[in-house]
């Protein structure tokens, strides 16, 4: 099972840190990440593993959401295919 993770705010330091060890302290591996900054907004979008997440997809993006609120940041969360259908024409 995966999901896709995305990130959009202010840039400042210790973004990428902050979401990965959230993700890392729930077992959950980065597959694939894209991240730039457009005109001093960071941007980023990760799809990452949920096979062998420890707790349940709720608690993580329960988790996500705190992470989200300390930077100030809008992050998001939601199962591929559920990204996947919202992005097909």
């Amino acid at each position: 099972m995966r999901a896709v993770v995305t990130v959009i705010g202010k840039d400042r330091t210790g973004i990428i840190y902050s979401i990965s060890k959230v993700l890392a302290e729930s077992n959950v591996n980065i597959e694939d990440i894209s991240q730039t900054i457009m005109q001093g907004f960071f941007t980023m979008i990760m799809l990452v593993d949920l096979t062998n997440m420890t707790g349940d997809f709720k608690q993580l993006k329960s988790d996500l959401e705190n992470a989200s609120a300390a930077l100030g940041m809008s992050i998001h969360l939601q199962h591929e295919e559920i990204f996947d259908a919202m992005h097909t024409i």
